[in-house]
């Protein structure tokens, strides 16, 4: 069967059905948990973007000492480097003196060799086994002195590419917790914190070492969430781990993926107060508390807090003892 022409005015009815307001279909306001289903992927990559400048900061770190060290033997050597100098310039003269042959002493000491320097003057064999020694001292000096300042170039240079590194992943993170922030002022859930809070008491079942470490971290509770944060105004989850069990005489490394590594695995059924609880693929970390909870650094626009185990679902990768 034929169809028949559609009316002009109904086609136009049609048709303005079709079209929204503004000529464009406008984006929907997201609904409460379509908002919160996003902040969730915001939070879990930042802790990954946040881990990564953490990490970036430390090797940065550690090129720059290494650097600092290999500068400050550099200076040291030069200076022993000038004094042997002098001292072989003082032999030279003494030696020629004594009837070398003098018109050739200015050549031999711009020497920059000294292996050169030696075989010249050992031509005079007129030196004696001391200032033999000495020479031998000035030789040992210099052998290594262009490779330890060829060595301190590229720590240096090593520690320039860290700090571009570092402000790279920096950037990337400051634009995440700007969306963090406007999603949660949208529902309504930012929590500034209070850098002076001075927490709760821990009150749960560890001991030793772990109950100083729970008790610093409960102490925290109601500071902020700051990335790259280490106290004692803000943390991030590591940073507040690292603090905590810093507290109890333990030194752990920086980041989630050095704690995971320096820790000793622990079953997640035979977990203790103090242990170390990783989540989100190793982009989080806190403190078992004991009781099915976890004190923690949870994420931008949030506090240092206790939640239970639950709240991470099946969402943990295990858990380390330091």
């Amino acid at each position: 069967m034929r169809l028949g022409r559609i009316p002009l005015a109904t086609g136009l009815a049609i048709g303005l059905l079709l079209i929204p307001m503004g000529g464009a279909l406008a984006d929907p306001k997201p609904t409460v948990s379509q908002a919160k289903a996003k902040l969730k992927k915001l939070n879990d990559k930042a802790d990954k973007v946040v881990d990564r400048y953490n990490t970036a900061t430390e090797k940065y770190k550690t090129a720059k000492g290494r650097y600092a060290k290999l500068n400050e033997s550099y200076r040291r050597k030069l200076a022993t480097v000038a004094d042997l100098r002098e001292q072989v310039v003082s032999m030279a003269v003494d030696s020629y003196k004594m009837g070398g042959d003098f018109a050739a002493l200015p050549t031999m000491i711009t020497i920059d060799e000294p292996g050169d320097m030696l075989y010249s003057m050992s031509l005079t064999r007129q030196l004696s086994q001391e200032r033999a020694d000495r020479l031998a001292a000035f030789d040992r000096e210099n052998r290594g002195l262009k490779t330890e300042r060829d060595g301190a170039q590229d720590a240096l240079g090593d520690a320039d590419k860290e700090r571009d590194a570092v402000n790279k992943d920096r950037k990337e993170i400051l634009g995440l917790i700007a969306e963090q922030k406007k999603l949660l002022d949208r529902l309504g859930a930012y929590r500034a914190g209070n850098p002076n809070s001075t927490g709760l008491k821990y009150t749960g079942p560890a001991s030793g070492n772990a109950a100083s470490a729970l008790s610093f971290a409960y102490a925290q509770i109601g500071k902020p969430y700051v990335f790259g944060g280490t106290g004692p105004g803000g943390y991030d989850c590591s940073g507040l781990t690292q603090a905590a069990w810093r507290a109890a005489g333990v030194e752990l490394p920086r980041t989630t993926w050095q704690q995971w590594a320096s820790g000793r695995p622990v079953d997640m059924n035979a977990l203790e107060p103090g242990d170390l609880l990783f989540a989100q693929g190793l982009g989080h970390v806190g403190i078992y508390a004991g009781n099915g909870q976890m004190v923690h650094a949870p994420q931008t626009g949030d506090v240092v807090k206790v939640v239970p185990l639950s709240a991470y679902g099946r969402s943990f990768a295990g858990a380390r003892r330091p």
